[in-house]
């Protein structure tokens, strides 16, 4: 970004930061996320007060608790009084039904953004995730926050974030006087489960032959550092979050120790398509596209405006290893202790067995219905 463009960005940023503590609503405020920014807010003191949504109670008392469901009209009595709405109340679980999680996403957004109008509030934060760039092989490394988003919707939730954002576009327009602040976050981790956090139970990182991956992660406190940053109006528009700069698959396959199992492309996009399908496997073969092709980002955004991230790459990495250490994953489905067990034992020749004993497993089944 030029030099001209972080001043106006920055004038832009100092004309929009309200005077007074702002009152800031967070849905999704009972568990992950949502429960780490609540409690972060109602600890600081540039904040007046904590409007915390979800359906069941969390575990910070000083937060004002609303207990429902964010697709209830109700909600914009709830958010009356409110400058701020964080929603994080999005399900991304990958054993959720599709369909469902797409109805709860879709609506659940939509009713937060229309009931924020109407209550008179100004300003929504919505947390979808870099994924939406989409990884592609001639990405640019890093990719500029402005990119194209270029994503399909073949790999798990990114339809439902392509959506959310769609909303996101729309809302001000829709909405006179409502802002809408959207952060992406790179790879997620501290205590979550994705299918790019799997990748790292298998025993042996599969590499797609001739592809360039890149890895570039976002721990779950910087993204919760960089929300507080979006509620507090220090930022604005749409904003990528995570570490400085990315690792190469060689970086990560030193620094984790695991090796590599390297196929070619046509015969691993088929086996994860054809897993899929048969409901073998909670990943559809979209999700491989971000484990073969680069979509780190810039986060000159918040950096402008003062954001730096606490973690870098390499602290992250060593934490999600810990985290899923004694894990085991092969083609995204979990193994249960004894298979896991023999996994680790046999490693890459086991994984591909398992893999094929799932399939004619499942082709015999089919045969005697």
């Amino acid at each position: 970004m030029s030099s001209p463009e972080r001043e106006v960005r920055a004038a832009r940023n100092d004309t929009a930061r309200p005077l007074g503590r702002p009152v800031v609503a967070v849905t999704g405020a009972a568990a992950g996320v949502g429960a780490l920014l609540t409690r972060r807010l109602a600890e600081s003191d540039e904040i007046k007060q904590v409007v915390a949504i979800d359906e069941r109670r969390g575990e910070t008392p000083e937060a004002h608790w609303h207990v429902l469901d964010v697709r209830d009209p109700v909600i914009a009595e709830k958010l009356r009084g409110v400058d701020v709405v964080v929603h994080l109340a999005v399900d991304l679980d990958l054993e959720t039904d599709p369909a469902a999680r797409t109805a709860y996403n879709v609506r659940g957004t939509q009713t937060v953004l229309t009931a924020a109008a109407a209550a008179g509030v100004r300003r929504v934060v919505l947390c979808t995730s870099a994924m939406v760039y989409g990884a592609l092989p001639d990405n640019d490394v890093p990719l500029a926050e402005d990119a194209e988003l270029r994503a399909t919707a073949e790999a798990t939730g990114v339809g439902d974030l392509l959506e959310i954002e769609h909303l996101a576009r729309r809302a001000p327009r829709a909405h006179p006087g409502l802002n809408v602040t959207v952060l992406r976050p790179a790879v997620l981790v501290g205590g979550t489960d994705t299918a790019l956090t799997r990748y790292f139970e298998s025993p042996r990182l599969l590499v797609v032959a001739g592809s360039r991956p890149t890895w570039q992660f976002c721990h779950v406190e910087d993204l919760v550092g960089a929300l507080e940053y979006a509620a507090l109006e220090k930022v604005e528009g749409e904003l990528a979050v995570g570490c400085d700069g990315w690792l190469e698959q060689e970086e990560v396959e030193e620094l984790s120790g695991i090796r590599r199992m390297e196929l070619p492309s046509a015969v691993a996009l088929g086996a994860a398509s054809r897993l899929h399908r048969l409901g073998l496997t909670p990943s559809p073969a979209g999700d491989l596209a971000y484990t073969m092709h680069p979509w780190a980002v810039s986060g000159s955004g918040l950096h402008d405006a003062g954001w730096r991230p606490q973690w870098t790459n390499e602290e992250v990495l060593a934490e999600l290893l810990e985290e899923v250490a004694g894990r085991r994953t092969v083609a995204g489905r979990r193994l249960g202790r004894k298979d896991a067990t023999a996994a680790g034992a046999a490693g890459a020749t086991v994984a591909l067995l398992g893999t094929a004993a799932l399939v004619r497993r499942a082709r015999k089944a089919r045969r005697r219905i």
